[in-house]
């Protein structure tokens, strides 16, 4: 799978995630909300360590630098 997400992509959603999931943890989210963010946070998680989106390939998206200074 090609990478198409850029740092600062991928540490948003970390964030994301870890967010939601320090609020399953302390009670502030429950029931339906908890199993819908709870989802969501995972597969943030996921594509953040793959470092692809499969939402942004059928719109030719990327986050991701090309090229540049290294």
């Amino acid at each position: 799978m090609t990478k198409n997400m850029g740092t600062i992509d991928r540490a948003i959603r970390t964030i994301i995630a870890i967010t939601i999931g320090v609020l399953y943890f302390t009670g502030q989210i429950s029931g339906l909300a908890a199993i819908i963010l709870g989802a969501l946070a995972v597969i943030f998680l996921l594509t953040s360590l793959v470092g692809s989106c499969p939402l942004y390939l059928p719109f030719g998206l990327s986050t991701q630098k090309k090229g540049g200074a290294a």
